[in-house]
């Protein structure tokens, strides 16, 4: 008789069928591929690059850039290199957006509050200028707003002129500029005290509505604080600030702070159509705030105002942020379109004239588009911490 031989060997599944295995490995196949169409993609940039002359390298950037930025709010002269022309598209793009972010997110709350308003024709209003201006492309706004508007306001000799400190033409907007003197620093320090102070007494203050139930007015002490210790500082420091004042020399006003048609035009453009989605953004997170808590703080005898802000825009920020967050990124991507009426941001100044003289294409895109993918990282890093921090916390 043969002998037979029983198989001790564990029983069971085959790696192959567990789904952990096979997702692991369909991962480690796709990445290998990410990988290796990134390589192939660079070698065969490089390869085309080479074989028609081209060089490579960012060594051009220490180059002297030969041409003029009619706006900069870092230094810069024509004997300067392209370096420096990425640092004043940066800056120039950084503070249309920043200007657009601060209107648009004021403009856009306001007329949110208003499109819920009980009287009937401010409700009205809202509804049309939203319906209006989101329905109108963005480009054709900043069109309107630098060619219909702002060219057609008089030459610099016949500029409207208010009190004889500011003065509007089509050339710009002329304001005075303060010059800082020998003893600044203390406002500075008045200014930085007046800051803690307020941190301080907000903090106070919450503890103290907390443990009493009684409110303090944090507002109207905070805006005292701010307002009067900076101005006490500035008086005990006999008054360290003078202020030049925008004149006409020859044919166009010289001192003072200027500021262009174009920034003005696309400032304006990109505030009111981000604006106007901000709106729908906020009114729909009012709306998500349960009517329930409207009645309940009208019973306790909250006025209006209050029970908008301290019981119902608390509650909709959480509906409400995400969007918003959105918005901001949009703006800021937007502000591209600046190219279209000549604001030296990055992507005229950078992209387009130092492109055009260098032809370093390849690295001149890919560092703006990584300063693009940079600020819109950066926003969503703040929004979202700023989420977290209003977030309503469950018990």
């Amino acid at each position: 008789m043969k002998k037979q031989t029983i198989d001790t060997r564990p029983s069971g599944p085959k790696p192959w069928y567990d789904p952990r295995v096979r997702s692991l490995f369909f991962q480690a196949i796709a990445i290998a591929l990410v990988f290796w169409g990134g390589w192939a993609l660079v070698d065969n940039t490089l390869s085309n690059m080479e074989s028609r002359g081209i060089s490579t390298g960012f060594g051009f950037l220490n180059e002297t850039a030969g041409f003029g930025i009619i706006m900069h709010l870092v230094p810069y002269d024509a004997t300067m290199s392209y370096g420096r022309t990425f640092w004043v598209g940066l800056s120039n793009t950084l503070l249309v957006s920043a200007m657009g972010v601060v209107a648009a997110t004021i403009l856009g709350f306001v007329i949110g509050v208003a499109r819920l308003s009980s009287n009937w024709l401010v409700a009205k209003m809202a509804l049309v200028y939203i319906e209006v201006i989101r329905n109108i492309p963005l480009l054709l706004q900043i069109f309107f707003w630098y060619f219909a508007v702002l060219s057609n306001l008089p030459g610099p000799r016949q500029s409207i002129d208010v009190g004889g400190t500011l003065f509007l033409n089509n050339r710009g907007l002329y304001l005075p500029e303060p010059l800082t003197q020998d003893g600044f620093g203390l406002v500075w320090g008045g200014i930085l005290i007046a800051i803690a102070a307020v941190v301080g007494i907000r903090t106070w203050a919450k503890r103290r509505q907390l443990a009493t139930g009684q409110i303090f007015p944090t507002v109207k002490v905070s805006v005292a604080i701010l307002v009067l210790v900076p101005l006490i500082a500035y008086m005990v420091a006999g008054r360290p600030l003078e202020w030049e004042l925008p004149a006409l020399r020859g044919f166009n006003f010289g001192g003072g702070i200027t500021i262009i048609p174009e920034l003005a035009a696309l400032w304006i453009a990109l505030s009111l159509y981000t604006a106007s989605f901000i709106a729908e953004i906020v009114r729909s997170g009012i709306l998500s705030v349960s009517k329930g808590q409207t009645e309940a703080s009208k019973a306790l005898g909250l006025p209006s105002g209050l029970t908008l802000r301290l019981v119902v825009i608390p509650q909709a920020m959480r509906v409400i942020i995400p969007p918003l967050t959105s918005q901001y990124l949009n703006l800021v991507k937007n502000s591209s379109l600046a190219t279209a009426i000549g604001y030296p941001d990055l992507v005229a100044v950078f992209m387009g004239t130092t492109l055009n003289q260098t032809g370093q294409a390849v690295e001149v895109v890919a560092m703006t588009m990584a300063v693009y993918l940079m600020i819109s990282l950066l926003i969503s890093l703040f929004m979202n911490i700023y989420n977290r921090a209003v977030a309503i916390k469950e018990r």
